[in-house]
């Protein structure tokens, strides 16, 4: 397929970006909060090792890497050779990360490069491929329980301390006393959030009530690419906190109702945020109406760290084979145009792997290239809703767990 042939078709991005600063151009005013539950646990001779406190100082101040509590883990499991797991933004840091652990852990470390998307990336396959004994992924939440892993995992969420004071005071600005604004952002920024909540419900003058959503298991205020919170439609607005629109956009397309900003910590600031809604449903109904036509399937298991899961794959083989339709299962670490363009004996795809992909892509793709949602309402599983798009992938019963989602 041709460059100009993907350009023919309809996208759909919308709205600005607004330009991104550097890690330390976002000043901080308000005092980083301890992480107590991990501190309580570490020894104090880790804690107050004048040593290893001084090359801590290496990294961005307002970054918390949580060096103390990786070589702690390092030290009570008895580690050797350590895998780091980072997203390309934190790569900059990860020969000083390295370094420091080698050092006061005495292991030996092994920077993963390879790209890391989210949590569902998480490569311990790899990492134990490579003959490492630990592995520490950085920057996303625990999405991959620690019992499911083939080595001894440590998720550190790498919390970025913002100023509060600022992003308080921009909302007294921009919204109006009573306001009941849902806020939310990725698992860097959830200190923040939570921590402006007091601080706008006591302010007599300009009360605004601040709710951080959940969709279990996610932590509270946390919000990815592929599962965002339903919210109640009562709510004047949600706020996203954090740079680009990725994540935004889960919880625009799963509440199109409610009006959108985005708060940039390092740029200071606040935008309205639109997306077109009816031109990715009308692609998406457009892809599922056309691979009903399919006679044989290709279903992809996404190989990115542990994205595909193979009892939403197991599934999803079962419902087509009970409706009679050929299934051949394909293994992919990346999907693209190009690649599926190669399986012409194939009428349409299905991939486990990010829903994100189809969502954002699939107008580049020459066939239909399906989420396991889309797919289930292709065959009559599932049931297509019409007010929203569902973003729950990694609800606790999502697809992404290998279950079918209930909505109310």
């Amino acid at each position: 397929m041709s460059s100009s042939e993907v350009s023919e078709k309809p996208r759909r991005f919308v709205g600005r970006k607004a330009p991104t600063g550097d890690a330390k151009s976002a000043l901080v005013q308000t005092q980083k909060r301890p992480i107590r539950r991990a501190l309580n646990q570490i020894p104090q001779e880790i804690l107050e090792d004048k040593d290893l406190n001084e090359a801590i100082k290496l990294l961005p101040s307002n970054y918390n890497f949580e060096i103390h509590k990786c070589i702690w883990n390092i030290r009570k499991n008895n580690a050797t050779r350590v895998a780091l797991q980072m997203p390309e933004g934190l790569l900059i840091y990860s020969m000083i990360v390295a370094d420091i652990l080698e050092q006061f852990g005495n292991v030996e470390t092994v920077v993963m490069g390879d790209v890391s998307y989210g949590a569902c990336c998480i490569d311990d396959y790899t990492a134990r491929a490579l003959d490492c004994d630990f592995i520490i992924h950085y920057a996303h939440l625990c999405l991959v329980p620690i019992d499911v892993t083939k080595i001894k995992v440590l998720y550190v969420f790498v919390t970025i301390a913002i100023d509060e004071t600022h992003l308080v005071n921009t909302i007294k600005l921009n919204f109006a006393h009573g306001d009941r604004i849902a806020c939310f952002g990725t698992i860097q920024f959830n200190p923040a959030i939570h921590g402006i909540v007091d601080k706008l419900a006591s302010d007599p003058e300009k009360t605004i009530y601040i709710i951080p959503p959940q969709t279990m298991p996610l932590s509270k205020g946390e919000v990815l690419g592929c599962t965002s919170a339903r919210l109640d439609k009562t709510l004047n607005a949600m706020i996203y906190i954090g740079d680009g629109r990725f994540h935004l956009e889960s919880a625009m397309i799963h509440n199109p109702e409610i009006p959108a900003f985005r708060y940039d910590p390092y740029s200071r600031k606040l935008t309205r945020e639109r997306y077109d809604q009816q031109q990715m449903v009308n692609v998406r109904q457009d892809a599922i109406q056309t691979a009903r036509n399919a006679k044989k399937i290709g279903l992809i298991l996404g190989a990115l760290g542990r994205q595909g899961n193979p009892q939403t794959l197991d599934r999803l083989e079962q419902a087509f084979s009970k409706v009679g339709i050929s299934v051949v299962k394909i293994i992919l670490s990346e999907i693209f145009p190009q690649k599926l363009a190669m399986f012409d004996d194939i009428d349409a795809f299905v991939q486990v792997a990010c829903p994100r992909l189809s969502i954002d892509w699939g107008y580049a793709f020459e066939k239909p290239l399906l989420t396991p949602y889309e797919a289930m309402v292709m065959l009559n599983e599932d049931t297509w809703v019409k007010d929203y798009y569902p973003m729950d992938y990694y609800k606790k019963d999502g697809y992404g767990r290998g279950q079918i989602p209930e909505r109310t």
